[in-house]
């Protein structure tokens, strides 16, 4: 089987699925990975093909701005469109070139779900954050002026399908785009149980369990209580770690702090507190009582997976969606405002009251009995024997 694979230039994206890649092309499949060069040993070393899509005329210097693209539609698009432009002829002389029978694509990668349609090859979504569908789209509700102000963009959104449409794109509307229905092939990491309205989606979505990476360098556990801190690589809200670090410094819990590209550094730190650039964050969950996230759908599943109870502090509406759902499950709760008493109320809370325990717990039950890679790549290998067999029978008839 040869599969070509789409994702975009993000962590939180390209992590969870190296694990099914490498499970593919162990069992001798051929993946030809689209990515950036940032992520090219990742992909190398999962045996993929890397297809560098750096160096190509984006029309936008910003294409990294992941937070802007999940608040700013009109600018999504804008950076859709000039992202599937600039790299349309690369993509169709390799997908020329190595004939792929399948096209798997992150779920916000929408070049290659176009790629998908324009050259007619079946599309598999990969979706690293929740399933989206009009039921579960609820978790992410959008205001009436956030309503507005999309009415007042569209011209301009039409203004670039067009773009689209005169390349070969059969594209009729944005929702062609950035919407998967019930027939569309889709690998979900994460479980159904953690999924919102799972019961809404067909059995085309393959809910398969976050994707968890082997605990490389064990940490010691040095409390009775330790207290995870991680706002994701980067968020840069100095004053909300300075809070934490005074309103946690007389507790004797063990704290250990991961501040991403952070700048800042902190003087005179208390003995319980430590304070690092990055962590092996599999490793420091392994031993947490609590963990304080920003909701990144990894960081969180990741958490509930050791069965960590969340103090919930969401920065953008994907997040929000993801913490909304902690909440509903009892496996978290939210942080309402970085104030020193706040914090410690809400570790407090979860640290406290066995409910969140007990929530985290039931979460992490059913992402252990989901089918993970396994399920993955037995899905996509039977989507090949079908493709196969549905080609021999229309050749038969021909």
């Amino acid at each position: 089987m040869k599969i070509a694979w789409f994702c975009i230039p993000a962590h939180g994206h390209t992590n969870p699925t190296l694990g099914l890649v490498k499970a593919l092309t162990d069992a001798g499949h051929q993946v030809w990975y689209f990515s950036f060069e940032e992520f090219r040993e990742k992909i190398e070393g999962a045996g993929a093909t890397f297809i560098g899509c750096d160096g190509y005329d984006f029309e936008m210097e910003d294409k990294g701005n992941a937070d802007r693209v999940g608040k700013d539609k009109v600018y999504a698009t804008e950076l859709l469109v000039s992202s599937t432009l600039a790299l349309d002829e690369m993509t169709a002389r390799v997908i020329g070139e190595i004939k792929p029978d399948i096209v798997v694509s992150d779920s916000v990668a929408f070049w290659g779900k176009l790629a998908a349609m324009k050259h007619g090859l079946p599309y598999v979504s990969s979706t690293t954050t929740f399933a989206f569908n009009r039921y579960s789209a609820k978790y992410m509700q959008e205001s009436a002026w956030d309503i507005v102000k999309m009415l007042i963009a569209m011209p301009r959104i039409n203004k670039q399908l067009k773009r689209l449409r005169a390349k070969g794109y059969p594209v009729k509307s944005l929702l062609d785009i950035v919407q998967n229905d019930n027939d569309t092939n889709t690998i979900v990491y994460t479980s159904k149980y953690f999924q919102p309205r799972s019961e809404t989606f067909s059995d085309r979505y393959h809910f398969i369990g976050p994707s968890i990476r082997p605990i490389t360098k064990p940490v010691e556990k040095t409390a009775e209580k330790t207290v995870y801190i991680s706002m994701g690589t980067v968020n840069q809200n100095r004053e909300f770690y300075r809070h934490c670090i005074s309103a946690l410094a007389a507790t004797g819990w063990q704290v250990i702090l991961s501040m991403g590209t952070n700048t800042d550094r902190f003087e005179d730190l208390p003995e319980n507190i430590q304070v690092y650039e990055s962590v092996d964050q599999m490793a420091v969950l392994s031993i947490a009582d609590a963990f304080i996230t920003h909701c990144g759908m990894n960081s969180a599943s990741e958490g509930l997976y050791f069965g960590v109870p969340l103090v919930l502090f969401p920065q953008t509406p994907e997040q929000d969606a993801v913490a909304k759902r902690a909440e509903e499950l009892s496996a978290g709760v939210r942080l309402p405002s970085i104030s020193e008493e706040d914090i410690l109320a809400a570790l407090n809370q979860v640290l406290n009251d066995p409910k969140y325990k007990e929530g985290a717990a039931r979460v992490s039950e059913s992402f252990k009995a989901s089918g993970g890679i396994d399920e993955a790549k037995g899905f996509l290998e039977s989507l090949f024997l079908e493709l196969k067999d549905l080609r021999r029978h229309i050749a038969n008839h021909n």
